[in-house]
């Protein structure tokens, strides 16, 4: 058994496999995490091997602690991948990035794939048919767009996600709430055009923490996984088993 864990700038997300198949998925704050990953080791007792994918501020010791239990692995830029990283500044490619993008290549070989998360932020990252990273794109995600209206502005208020009911908002938060979730539907759509009209065979991935809140609101076809990260950690995992 393998325990994935991705740690995000806001929560942590963790799911234990056996093969291909999950057996459970948790969500909880980085304040958990060493109680949390203790629960998870009591219930599953034949965890062999910790998978660790993170771009959130959290030690490593917190993880280490967990060594006489658990073969540890922190995925690095110098792993091993299943794709050519053409990234310009390759260093700089955040370890989440191109662990969605190695799932995507595993999971959809020989086809043009645009990966896009929608978390804290939205990133957009596209491996063409002969699994080159080429790049993408990193804006705001949904809550914070909603915070910099707060944040950087006099009088606009602070609101939680909500479905606009028109487009044409008559009052200021309804106003809001069509800015910010359709512009945010409008620009995926638009990537996606914009990807669509320069290559054939292609597939978009969408993952995230709002998957589901947007998967049906896209007027684009999509392969939707909220746990898509998860499972690529899995994957990987075993991918670099099999490739050392």
């Amino acid at each position: 058994m393998v325990l994935t864990i991705d740690v995000g700038n806001t929560r942590i997300k963790a799911a234990v496999f056996e093969g291909d198949s999950v057996l459970e998925k948790f969500v909880f704050e980085k304040n958990e995490l060493e109680n949390k990953i203790e629960k998870i080791l009591k219930k599953f007792q034949n965890c062999s091997d910790l998978v660790v994918a993170s771009v959130g501020n959290i030690e490593k010791q917190s993880f280490l602690s967990f060594g006489k239990q658990l073969n540890i692995h922190f995925l690095t830029h110098e792993d091993t991948y299943p794709f050519v990283n053409k990234y310009a500044t390759p260093k700089t490619l955040g370890i989440d990035r191109m662990v969605l993008a190695a799932g995507a290549v595993l999971q959809f070989p020989k086809q043009n794939r645009l990966v896009i998360d929608v978390g804290t932020c939205i990133t957009y990252d596209f491996i063409d048919e002969s699994d080159h990273y080429l790049g993408g794109a990193i804006s705001p995600g949904l809550r914070l767009r909603y915070e910099a209206l707060h944040n950087y502005t006099a009088k606009l208020p602070l609101l939680e996600l909500e479905t606009p009911k028109s487009y044409i908002g008559n009052t200021t938060a309804e106003s809001i709430h069509s800015g910010i979730v359709n512009g945010f539907v409008y620009e995926i759509d638009g990537f996606i055009d914009e990807y669509r009209g320069n290559f054939s065979n292609f597939i978009i991935i969408l993952t995230g923490g709002d998957t589901d809140f947007l998967a049906k609101r896209l007027k684009n076809t999509i392969f939707a996984n909220s746990n898509f990260l998860l499972e690529s950690l899995n994957q990987i995992f075993q991918y670099q088993i099999d490739n050392d």
